[in-house]
């Protein structure tokens, strides 16, 4: 099954099984482009939160007229900035911001529950993945989601800013993945496909 990409200078289809890797500036406006990959083509969304609460997920998707009825949010930081966890429609938390078995069990059985669907996954973010685990563990368990979505026919787009990682990093991350996005400070957009 393919998907259709409504990102700037990409491709207009990826097959299913497919995970991007958007590569962007720490200080990069990378909710235009994370919106658009969720707001296309998709039947069921998973946002993995590494990076911010539900609620600021939740009024990310309504600014940019993200479908909240078919979009799940997984919070992995609401415990670590000791927010009550309040589970609503479609909300999810995993016990801390390292919990990456959790994160990946979660995405699992979001995927067994849709299977057969067009299914989209963001991960929001790698850095932060890496900075509460370590880059050892961040990779691992980027491997396994990307593992996930080739066998559930899913598509993902997994952020990392560039310029916080050490350059072999940001290399053992780029050879992971089916396509790169780069998103650079000034706002243009580059695919490598």
């Amino acid at each position: 099954m393919d998907y259709a990409l409504a990102v700037e200078n990409t491709p207009d289809s990826i097959p299913g099984g497919t995970g991007l890797l958007l590569l962007h500036p720490s200080t990069g406006e990378t909710d235009r482009i994370d919106t658009d990959f969720l707001n296309t083509d998709t039947d069921y969304i998973l946002v993995i939160s590494t990076r911010t609460t539900a609620r600021e997920v939740e009024q990310k998707l309504e600014y940019y007229g993200v479908d909240r009825g078919k979009t799940e949010i997984l919070d992995a930081l609401s415990i670590e900035r000791g927010y009550s966890r309040r589970s609503g429609k479609g909300i999810h938390y995993v016990s801390s911001p390292d919990d990456l078995d959790g994160i990946v069990r979660e995405t699992r059985k979001f995927l067994e529950r849709h299977d057969g669907n067009k299914l989209r996954v963001s991960v929001d973010s790698v850095t932060e993945m890496a900075y509460y685990a370590d880059e050892e563990r961040a990779r691992e368990a980027v491997k396994e989601l990307l593992s996930l979505l080739e066998q559930h026919d899913a598509v993902g787009l997994f952020h990392l800013a560039e310029e916080v990682h050490d350059e072999d990093v940001v290399t053992a991350y780029r050879d992971l993945f089916d396509g790169i996005i780069t998103l650079d400070e000034d706002g243009n957009v580059a695919g490598e496909f």
